[in-house]
């Protein structure tokens, strides 16, 4: 007999035997933590939007503030020359 079919065999066997007992609140367990799955998600979800909105308004009020597309003045004055 191949590995194969002792593999089989072995399956069948493990199939054919007694089941384990499944607890009777599992279904619930599983909707419990689905839920905090799914309300952990979303919280996430809310913060990482938050963020985003905070660091667009810093980014906002640094650019009006510091406007960075405007030359900055002279510091110097041209010579004066050919009199």
């Amino acid at each position: 007999m191949s590995g194969t079919g002792r593999r089989e065999d072995e399956v069948r066997r493990i199939l054919e035997g007694p089941h384990p007992q499944v607890p009777a609140d599992l279904a619930e367990r599983a909707v419990e933590r689905g839920g905090r799955l799914l309300r952990r998600r979303r919280a996430l979800r809310v913060l990482g939007l938050l963020v985003l909105i905070a660091a667009l308004a810093a980014f906002t009020v640094w650019a009006v503030s510091v406007q960075p597309w405007q030359s900055p003045p002279a510091e110097t004055t041209p010579p004066l020359g050919g009199w």
